[in-house]
């Protein structure tokens, strides 16, 4: 299976977040960390925003958050998530797709059953299992 860059980089960013978890992050400075496009990011935090995973605050002062910690939040879901709409092959597309076997074919199923796995699978994690180690600059002194 091969995941969208789109769902890449929202792991990448969720990681990073997940890593200081009361902090605010702007897409800018993720960008500028990532080395990755702002817009490119902002179109996912809009979409981690909407499923209410992170709380975003415009002006001086905002940007993303967390919105439950780290422990809450399962992989399987944050990739389900990004994904949607993405499909393994064609004939699994809502709308079947353009598959000419389709009314003989065995194998729909059986990856149907493999994405389902799949899912499952990143779902014995969580955000807090895959956190990035903060940078020095954010640990606290001893």
């Amino acid at each position: 299976m091969r995941l969208t860059t789109f769902t890449d980089y929202g792991l990448r960013m969720l990681m990073r977040m997940g890593s200081a978890p009361d902090r605010a992050f702007s897409t800018a400075e993720l960008a500028e960390e990532f080395q990755l496009s702002r817009n490119h990011l902002s179109k996912i935090m809009q979409r981690l925003a909407k499923a209410k995973l992170v709380r975003t605050r415009r002006g001086g002062g905002g940007g993303a958050i967390l919105a439950r910690r780290p422990e809450e939040i399962r992989l399987g879901d944050v990739v389900r998530l990004l994904e949607e709409g993405q499909t393994l092959v064609e004939c699994l597309q809502p709308n079947g797709g353009d598959c000419t076997i389709s009314g003989c074919c065995r194998l729909k199923p059986k990856l149907r059953i493999a994405e389902m796995a799949f899912i499952d699978t990143l779902n014995r994690s969580t955000l807090a299992d895959v956190s990035l180690t903060p940078p020095q600059s954010e640990l606290s002194p001893i």
